[in-house]
């Protein structure tokens, strides 16, 4: 209906000056006319021109003061000519109402506010509810009154969109339908001349490819993975988020009045709260290093507690995989050199911001050799961080229980401009190596870093919880590009 008044039109009019009015002047919806326009305008029958036009409309607040009145007004009307108690007044109305019209009723001076609240005028006029209801009838208002009303979010702008019309290089009074297809039924009808096609838009979008998508998180993972491959590492299992004191600290020579092990920034578990299964002889190792010291250290000199060791944890590193590892690599009858990477997810008791969360995936490598020292370490640490474009490295002395010496790895970030900490790095301390059974003159080397922090800065991400975690945009995990670490 709509497109047959259109072209009607037109055909004895040079123009449709406003589809708005055009649309009322003939009971059609307005909604229906603009997509009959665009459509006209696609197959050249007319040329259409935007008409914006910027409107105000009331919001739900306004439409609720435009029926009921404005708060102050609610408010003075309420209030007696004698006067009230702020207490029996507040009963009376809406907290909403009460609190607003109390700010606007003592701005406009028409009461009195204290613990007894009472008129200073006799009579008001309920501007704010005559402007409302004027703009819903779709009258204009001046200046300061919008400025007033949209100062109390009362209103909102709203644009309007219509169009001007004007025969374009195909009309016709009647749209002529265009065969789509060249069926078999035309064939048998001998209409193939007749028919007119329509054209191939050869520009437009094809329904887009719907499929998985890989997260940006699991693309460096796999670079990572790659590369450490490359260098010949194998890696570690890492399925036990749950692990026990014992391997996440306490094998790491780790003492048990260390603040990592308060509740504070470890996550226990409740069920089961305990561990069943440790090796008693190794255990028995660990217990007198840690009291008594041992293998040319003077230990803790401490208590030892065996139920401490017991307490089951989500564990707060990958290490505790490492130290599971190393151990059984100390059970072998003879030693062999290895070279171990895990790369896998780790829990900290942390408070949540942009650059941390209580959980998140930790990268470790590690090689055990004999007579290993800080200068192969060094080397390693430059030969991992250059195949993951950070050529520049600095190190600087730390401390950490279970490695010594132990450097913060540093590498210079040339979009910031500075030098950021990329990693930490050190040599496995004989209190933790030797009680497992590993020959004294083999050293192990091992560093390690956060998963997240390389893939923030791959992918122009500030803020970790856009990366990692349920406020994660799916747009982000279906539109990134490849990682291309260790691709040179």
């Amino acid at each position: 209906m709509a497109e047959e008044a259109i072209l009607e039109f037109l055909e004895h009019h040079d123009e449709i000056a406003h589809s708005g009015e055009f649309a009322a002047g003939r009971g059609l919806d307005h909604k229906e006319v603009v997509n009959v326009i665009k459509s006209l305008r696609g197959f050249g029958y007319v040329d259409a021109q935007d008409i914006k036009r910027e409107t105000w409309v009331l919001t739900e607040e306004g439409k609720t003061y435009a029926d009921a009145g404005s708060p102050e007004v609610q408010l003075f009307l309420a209030v007696p000519p004698e006067g009230i108690c702020r207490e029996e007044l507040q009963k009376r109305l809406d907290p909403s109402v009460f609190k607003i019209g109390c700010a606007q009723a003592g701005k406009n001076k028409w009461v009195e506010m204290g613990k007894q609240i009472s008129r200073k005028v006799q009579q008001v006029n309920d501007t704010v509810k005559d402007t409302l209801t004027r703009i819903k009838d779709g009258q204009g208002i001046d200046a300061d009154n919008i400025k007033a009303l949209k100062a109390r979010k009362l209103i909102t702008p709203q644009t309007w969109t219509g169009y001007s019309v004007k025969r374009g290089p195909n009309y016709a009074p009647k749209r002529k339908k265009v065969a789509t297809d060249l069926t078999r039924e035309n064939l048998q009808r001998g209409d193939l001349g007749d028919l007119e096609f329509k054209e191939y838009n050869f520009s437009a979008k094809g329904p887009p490819v719907e499929g998985g998508h890989v997260h940006p998180l699991l693309k460096v993972r796999q670079q990572l993975k790659n590369i450490f491959l490359y260098m010949g590492f194998e890696e570690m299992p890492t399925n036990n988020f749950v692990e026990s004191s014992f391997w996440n600290f306490d094998a790491l020579f780790q003492p048990q009045q260390h603040p990592a092990r308060d509740s504070h920034d470890t996550f226990f578990l409740k069920a089961p709260s305990t561990t069943r299964e440790l090796p008693e002889d190794y255990v028995e190792r660990v217990k007198r290093v840690h009291e008594s010291g041992g293998y040319q250290s003077r230990g803790y000199g401490y208590e030892w507690q065996r139920d401490e060791a017991n307490k089951n944890i989500l564990r707060t590193h990958t290490t505790a995989v490492s130290t599971r590892m190393l151990y059984l690599l100390a059970q072998e009858k003879a030693f062999e050199p290895k070279k171990y990477f895990s790369i896998d997810r780790v829990f900290r008791n942390e408070a949540v911001d942009r650059t941390h969360l209580a959980e998140f995936h930790q990268i470790e490598g590690l090689v055990c050799d004999r007579g290993l020292t800080l200068g192969d370490l060094i080397g390693v640490l430059h030969d991992f961080f250059s195949r993951i474009g950070m050529l520049k490295l600095r190190f600087k002395p730390a401390y950490n229980p279970y490695t010594e010496p132990s450097m913060e790895v540093y590498s210079y970030h040339e979009g910031l401009g500075k030098w950021v900490e990329v990693g930490n790095s050190g040599i496995f301390r004989p209190e933790m190596l030797l009680p497992m059974g590993l020959p004294e003159d083999v050293r192990i080397i091992a560093w390690g870093l956060s998963l997240e922090r390389p893939t923030m800065i791959l992918y122009g991400i500030d803020n970790i919880r856009d990366l990692f975690g349920h406020k994660v945009d799916l747009g982000l995990i279906k539109k990134n590009p490849i990682c291309r670490l260790g691709i040179s």
